[in-house]
């Protein structure tokens, strides 16, 4: 066993996520055993206890534990042939900054809950010159749709902050069970993650963690703008944007209007299960509009519909190419 380390942060880590150095400077220590480091206070910044979410800044010590050999020297885990060829197919854009992904259904952003293929994992493939591209944003496991990546440690640090500002246009396209009146608007509606028990009366349950309208100090404010460009019966075509980023926001929101995505049985129930559709949820990134984090020129990405919305969209006939434009003043 090697003894207790201290490395302080250079200039060009400054913005890095403790966990991102972490995976830099031993690669072999996985990030479950990062969480468990963390939380019994062994790894520290400067002094103080901290969350793998830091973002670092220049001249913090982080306090290193014990570690073996094998998790000081051990080179990362080679990534599979396979994955190396998916994550490839995946590229729908790609320069000396940045990747854009159209992410699959059904595949996690990271690992967790049992999940060993992940986008987090896969992007191990594309590393080039010593640099592995970084995550700068996330998708829930069940949403598909576009996906930026930066390929170097200063767009990471921009494309991330753009995100935290508000500063990324994103565009969705959902399947709603229901009709939005009016076709097009704003949903302002604060929420916040509260304990709900599930079942109908009399029955008993231990209650789930999700996102919910809310009031009081824990509700934040969640803010998005639709616009109805098809109807086919009682189920739309929605673009959606969300201005706010909280967790499962769109979905909560569309519920909330009485207007379900069609495969949401978390916030939708038995309300957006569509007879002859696929049960998955029908929520996709669309597009996004931002400055690119080097050049500063505003870009538009645009990434096609895949795997089983694509299928809904041929069976309804919907557009496969709409276009949404949304006003200026709706920022």
């Amino acid at each position: 066993m090697s003894g207790v380390q201290t490395k302080t942060v250079g200039p060009d880590e400054a913005g890095m996520r403790l966990d991102r150095w972490f995976r830099t400077h031993f690669p072999a220590v996985r990030h479950g055993e990062l969480e468990k480091l963390l939380r019994k206070g062994q790894v520290r910044v400067s002094g103080g206890r901290a969350k793998s979410n830091r973002r670092l800044e220049t001249g913090d010590e982080i306090r290193i534990p014990p570690l073996t050999e094998q998790k000081q020297n051990k080179p990362p885990r080679r990534f599979n042939p396979e994955d190396a060829d998916a994550i490839r197919k995946l590229i729908i854009f790609e320069d000396d900054a940045l990747i854009a992904l159209n992410k699959p259904f059904g595949l996690p952003v990271q690992g967790g809950s049992g999940a060993t293929r992940h986008i987090d994992g896969m992007l191990a493939a594309l590393e080039k010159d010593g640099e592995r591209p970084r995550l700068v944003h996330r998708l829930d496991k069940d949403t598909g749709g576009l996906m930026l990546v930066a390929k170097t440690r200063k767009a990471a640090q921009a494309l991330s902050e753009a995100f935290k500002g508000r500063d990324i246009e994103k565009t969705y396209w959902a399947l709603t069970a229901g009709v939005p009146r009016p076709a097009e608007g704003t949903i302002n509606l604060p929420v916040a993650k509260r304990m709900v028990r599930i079942g109908g009366a009399g029955q008993e349950s231990p209650g789930q963690q999700r996102m919910v309208p809310a009031e009081g100090e824990d509700a934040k404010t969640a803010l998005s703008h639709y616009q109805t460009l098809e109807e086919a019966g009682v189920v739309a075509f929605l673009a959606m944007q969300p201005v706010t980023g909280r967790t499962h926001q769109l979905r909560v929101h569309a519920a909330a209007i009485g207007c379900p995505i069609v495969g949401d049985g978390k916030y939708g129930g038995a309300a957006a299960r569509l007879e002859g559709v696929s049960s998955k949820l029908h929520l996709f990134c669309r597009a996004m509009r931002f400055a690119h984090p080097v050049t500063r020129r505003t870009m538009t990405l645009t990434a096609p519909l895949t795997g089983h919305m694509r299928e809904t969209w041929n069976f309804f006939s919907f557009d496969g190419e709409a276009v949404c434009e949304w006003p200026e003043d709706l920022k």
